[in-house]
């Protein structure tokens, strides 16, 4: 039987629709009061007081500013600035827009004679998001074009954009990193190689390393070893070849046994020339020869289109720019605005006019107002306020013709992209919507909030200069961001401050801990990643530091390459009595290897540095004690072997208690090692020489003080331990793990 709705039916059923939908009527003034006082409280009693902040939280309902500290003052917004890209590109370029990549070959190409072209050309045009897979399906369309062989050379035309491939603020940072991958009007792999590594089956054998894509364009020297469950220190290089044309790529190091495989992703130099071997060895698998050379040029006028491949439309590009925080999407972004707009070749500083144009016309945010440098926000490079935040913010929520596309862009608390692991347990999950910004000593978080009681917000909130963990600032940043998501219920902004800032101090029973060691020591021998949801609740419910620092191992040994685990750890692992002491005395009783300290070494020797931190802090609350002592000072000179600078710059940037432990155990353990020609000495002789002087100057007295202090204690031998299996006596070079 078929239902007909009657037109009075159908207007009771609208009414109810409307009726059941949250109320978007401005907030009392009572409600409004009990937010800022919530919000004023995490700014006066939290590490947030001696940071440099700018916050606004702007009611978007009627237009009210509900709070603002130094809402006006320019600050480093870190990512943030990806949301000015964003707008820009999508209110100038339009939703429905795509990246073409043309590719031609001789206008008397005949496909239905023997598919022979002299030339086959490619013509980008800024696409960030060609991969291998989408260029194995052009290559089917070349061939179904009736391309058979190329007798002359493939030639790349990347005109679109100017040559410039660093983008303001990039040269601040040197490396390899994937984030720092070069702009190129013909990308692929958003300019990066993947390098895929995984372990024999038994310790010892060598492991195995795989480059993706395969091209000609990269060699690859691997001398990689498999080692225990808990080994994991291995280093992934690229750098110029030979030929000074292609790169090569090192692998040196261990992964552990048992634990699948590790992959790391590098940044290519030559954009077009990786594009160029990989699209060659693509076509070669398909039976398409290129006998020629693989060059950059021009396309010749008068050549034949073969095929264009196109991109996904722009909305979806930004969801890749914004969920992901893709500095590579951002800065093709920026020079696709300026071809566009301000005409080919596409340059950083173009791209940039572009956006300030917008701003200016659009927005109402005057130029000179602030500076916008890039547009990924990479370094010390660009300066907002949470104002003019805020004004962008509430600018797009206007446009219907940009709202939902600029909206779905963005990370949702508690469950995709950048917010993924932030706001569990709080109102915002589902409800706030934000991009996330992180560099050294800023972090940053701006976007949309719809509370419990059904008011829209947009709220920004900028910190530089913070003193002492990241991790404390994010999650203050966090009780913000849940204080405005439980705006409008009874006490709910005061309650969810308490719930993200409470910090567990509560000291259980010792029995208690002793039967968590063992609970906790077995998830994470384990490493078992289906146990993360688990390990997630209960660290968040745990009230022990203690404990959830034994919560916190097995959450990061069980999803090692979660960047938010690894953040969970290092906030855990704490060398206080109440976390360290206990557990080092409850491990002693229980008859179980030290926990904690074999990631923080596993860390640490891979280069991260607060890990390294860490493990100053750890070496020094070990001073006295018979067992740790020894163990910590071999570990220490592990970790100064496997990641020499980097422990060096903690060194001198670590407190005076820190630094002097950390130089005993490192004597002590160099004493033991005997390796005169260890690695951290060539990295104490090169540090001498840097353009730091102050760091040259450290160096050079640190030098100076170990090798007198060795010389005396030579003939003193460092007691014999056992050492737990979770950390090996000798290690390989560091992985350098970046921040995100």
């Amino acid at each position: 039987m078929r239902l007909v709705l009657r037109p009075m039916f159908l207007t009771v059923l609208v009414s109810l629709a409307v009726a059941a939908q949250p109320k978007t009527a401005p907030s009392s003034a009572r409600e409004r009061e009990a937010l800022v006082k919530a919000l004023q409280s995490v700014i006066d009693t939290t590490p947030l007081k001696t940071a440099r902040v700018s916050v606004q939280v702007r009611s978007l309902d009627d237009g009210t500013i509900i709070y603002s500290r130094d809402g006006e003052e320019l600050l480093n917004p870190a990512s943030n600035v990806k949301l000015f890209t964003a707008a820009s590109a999508l209110a100038r370029l339009g939703p429905d827009f795509r990246f073409d990549t043309d590719f031609l070959t001789d206008p008397e190409f005949k496909a239905g004679r023997d598919g022979k072209a002299k030339t086959l050309f490619v013509r980008g045009k800024g696409d960030p998001t060609l991969t291998t897979e989408r260029l194995t399906g052009v290559v089917s369309d070349l061939l179904h074009a009736g391309l058979k062989e190329v007798t002359g050379d493939l030639v790349l035309d990347e005109s679109y954009f100017d040559l410039d491939r660093v983008p303001p603020g990039y040269d601040q940072e040197w490396g390899d990193k994937a984030y720092l991958a070069p702009t190129g009007a013909i990308s692929l792999n958003w300019n990066t190689v993947g390098v895929f590594l995984r372990p024999g089956e038994n310790v010892g054998e060598r492991g195995t390393a795989e480059i993706e894509p395969m091209s000609e364009y990269f060699t690859l020297d691997s001398e990689l070893v498999t080692g225990t469950k808990m080994q994991r220190r291995y280093t992934v290089s690229i750098g110029p070849d030979k030929d000074k044309v292609r790169q090569k790529i090192e692998v040196r190091g261990v992964v552990p046994v048992e634990k699948g495989n590790w992959s790391q992703w590098k940044k290519v130099d030559a954009p077009a020339m990786y594009f160029g071997f990989t699209l060659k060895s693509l076509l070669a698998q398909r039976g398409v020869k290129v006998k020629g050379r693989i060059r950059t040029g021009s396309v010749t006028p008068g050549s034949r289109m073969l095929t264009v491949a196109q991109s996904e439309t722009l909305d979806v590009v930004l969801k890749k720019l914004s969920k992901h925080s893709s500095n590579f999407v951002a800065e093709q972004l920026i020079k696709t605005l300026g071809a566009e707009l301000k005409g080919v070749p596409g340059t950083t500083e173009k791209g940039i006019n572009a956006v300030e144009d917008f701003l200016a016309t659009d927005v109402g945010l005057s130029r000179g107002s602030f500076v916008m440098k890039n547009g990924s926000g990479l370094n010390d490079t660009n300066r907002f306020s949470a104002a003019q935040t805020n004004r962008l913010l509430a600018y797009m929520m206007s446009k219907f013709s940009l709202m939902p596309e600029f909206l779905s862009a963005l990370p949702i608390a508690g469950k995709d992209g950048t917010l993924k692991y932030r706001f569990e347990g709080s109102d915002a999950v589902w409800r706030l919507r934000a991009k996330t910004g992180t560099l050294e000593n800023v972090s940053a978080l701006s976007g949309y909030v719809q509370s419990t009681g059904g008011e829209r917000f947009v709220f920004s909130i900028m910190v530089n200069d913070f003193p002492g963990r990241a991790g404390m600032v994010v999650q203050h940043i966090d009780a913000l961001g849940a204080a405005i998501a439980a705006s409008g219920t009874p006490g709910g902004p005061g309650l969810a401050v308490a719930s993200m800032t409470q910090t567990p101090s509560v000291v259980g029973p010792f029995e208690a801990l002793k039967s968590s060691l063992k609970l906790y020591v077995d998830f994470t021998q384990k490493a078992d990643k289906r146990n993360t949801s688990f390990l997630r609740t209960a660290w968040r419910n745990e009230k022990d530091p203690a404990v959830r620092a034994l919560i916190a191992e097995a959450l990061v040994q069980s999803d090692p390459k979660e960047p938010a685990h690894v953040r969970i750890f290092l906030d855990s692992a704490s060398a206080t009595d109440d976390v360290y002491g206990r557990l080092r005395k409850a491990s002693v009783e229980s008859g179980f290897n030290l926990p904690m300290v074999p990631t923080v070494v596993e860390l640490a020797a891979a280069g991260q540095s607060e890990a390294q931190g860490r493990l100053l802090e750890l070496v020094r609350a070990s001073q006295g004690d018979e067992k740790a002592w020894p163990l910590l000072c071999e570990q220490l000179a592990v970790v100064a072997n496997d990641a020499p600078a980097e422990l060096l710059s903690a060194l001198k940037t670590a407190p005076e208690a820190e630094r002097s432990a950390g130089v005993d155990a490192l004597v002590q353990g160099f004493v033991k090692a005997a390796q005169p020609d260890a690695p951290f000495w060539q990295s104490l002789k090169l540090a001498q020489g840097a353009q730091d002087l102050a760091m040259a100057s450290f160096a050079k007295s640190l030098e100076t003080t170990m090798s007198q202090r060795i010389a005396e204690a030579k003939a003193v031998a460092v007691p014999n331990v056992e050492m737990p299996q979770a950390v090996p006596p000798t290690g390989a070079a560091p992985s350098i793990v970046p921040g995100g």
